[in-house]
C-alpha cells in the first residue's frame, strides 16, 4: 500500500485513476479546485476511508494540508485539457502547467517521491511525421490559439526532465492522445462526447471543416493502465500513451450517429486556428517497454459511453 497525491484529482482521468488505485488498496489524497472538472466525478468516494480530498486552487501555491504530508507517489494530472477549457482558462493554465508544475516536482524531492506528469500529444502540433513518435520534436505554432497548452506542456516536460537530471527526482512522463470515456463534461468541446450529446438530442452533428482531419481514441480505461504501468517502470523520458486506431472525424460522427440510431443530420463548421490534421500516436515504446497495448475495441468503448451519457442526459 502506497500513499497516492493525484492533482487535478476531479477531473476526468484524475477520477479514473483513483479508482483504479483504491481499488489496489492504495491510500489516496486528490487535489482540484473543479475549474475545468466536476464534484460529480467523485461523488461516489465520499466516505471512503483510503480516500481524502482537498479543494484548493494549485496556482496560490501548495496548501499546508498537502506540503507538510509525506507521498510515495505524486500524479500531475491538473489542466484544462480541451480547446474550450484552455482557452476560457489561458493563464491558469499556463500557470499550472509551470509554476505549479515546478512546485509539485519540489514537492516530489522534498519528500522522496516518484512523480507523474500529464503531457500531451499537443506537443507534436499539427505533425508532420505520422505517426508521431516520441522522438518528434513537434511543429506548434508558439503564439497561436492553442499554444497557451503546446507551449505549456512542453514546458512541463522541460522542467520534469530539468529537476530529474540536475535534483535526481524520480520522475515520469507521459504523453496523452485523445481519450474518451465516461465523466467528461458534456461542454467541454471534445469531440466524442460532443457528438454523443448531439445525436441523443437529434440536433446537428457539427463536424468541423470537411471531417478528413483523423484523431485516434483511446478508452480511459486502457489510458489508466498505460498510466500505471509507466509509473511503475524505470523510464524517465516521454512515452506515448494512446490508441493507434486513427479514425477521421467524419467517419467517427457516422460511428456514433448509427451505435445511437439518431436522426441527427451532419453540419460542418470552420475549422478552429491550428487544427492538426492528422493526430496518431507510435506506441512501439509503450509495446516494448510497458508491454502496453489498449484492449478496448473503439465500437464497444463508445457504447459505454454512449449508455453513461443517456443517462445524465435523462436525469439533466
Amino acid at each position: 500500500m502506497a500513499k497516492h497525491l493525484i492533482t487535478g484529482g476531479g477531473g476526468f482521468l484524475g477520477s479514473h485513476l483513483t479508482d483504479a488505485l483504491l481499488a489496489q488498496g492504495h491510500e489516496v489524497t486528490g487535489i482540484d479546485n473543479f475549474v475545468s472538472s466536476q464534484p460529480e466525478n467523485i461523488a461516489h468516494l465520499k466516505g471512503h476511508s483510503g480516500y481524502k480530498f482537498v479543494e484548493h486552487d494549485l496556482t496560490r501555491g501548495i496548501p499546508a494540508e498537502i506540503a507538510t504530508r509525506k507521498f510515495d507517489r505524486i500524479w500531475h494530472l491538473a489542466s484544462p485539457a480541451s480547446p474550450v477549457g484552455y482557452v476560457q482558462h489561458q493563464v491558469t493554465t499556463l500557470k499550472i502547467n509551470s509554476t505549479a508544475a515546478m512546485e509539485m516536482l519540489e514537492l516530489a524531492e522534498k519528500c522522496g517521491a516518484r512523480i507523474f506528469v500529464a503531457s500531451t500529444s499537443e506537443c507534436y502540433g499539427d505533425p508532420s511525421e505520422h505517426p508521431q513518435r516520441e522522438t518528434y520534436w513537434g511543429h506548434v505554432n508558439p503564439i497561436g490559439m492553442r499554444s497557451m497548452y503546446d507551449e505549456a506542456k512542453r514546458f512541463l516536460e522541460a522542467a520534469t526532465m530539468a529537476y530529474h537530471r540536475e535534483r535526481k527526482v524520480d520522475t515520469r512522463i507521459v504523453r496523452i492522445f485523445n481519450t474518451y470515456g465516461p465523466r467528461l463534461k458534456m461542454n467541454d468541446g471534445r469531440v466524442v462526447v460532443a457528438f454523443i450529446t448531439q445525436a441523443l438530442r437529434n440536433e446537428p452533428l457539427t463536424v468541423q471543416g470537411d471531417g478528413s482531419q483523423t484523431r485516434s481514441l483511446c478508452y480511459v480505461d486502457d489510458e489508466i493502465r498505460g498510466f500505471m504501468e509507466l509509473m511503475e517502470s524505470d523510464y524517465h523520458l516521454p512515452v506515448n500513451i494512446g490508441n493507434p486506431d486513427e479514425v477521421t472525424m467524419l467517419e467517427l460522427a457516422e460511428e456514433i450517429r448509427q451505435l445511437i440510431g439518431s436522426k441527427s443530420p451532419i453540419l460542418h463548421t470552420p475549422l478552429p486556428p491550428d487544427d492538426p490534421k492528422q493526430r496518431c500516436p507510435d506506441i512501439s515504446l509503450a509495446k516494448k517497454l510497458l508491454k502496453w497495448e489498449p484492449a478496448m475495441p473503439r465500437k464497444e468503448g463508445l457504447k459505454r459511453t454512449i449508455e453513461f451519457y443517456r443517462k445524465q442526459l435523462a436525469v439533466a
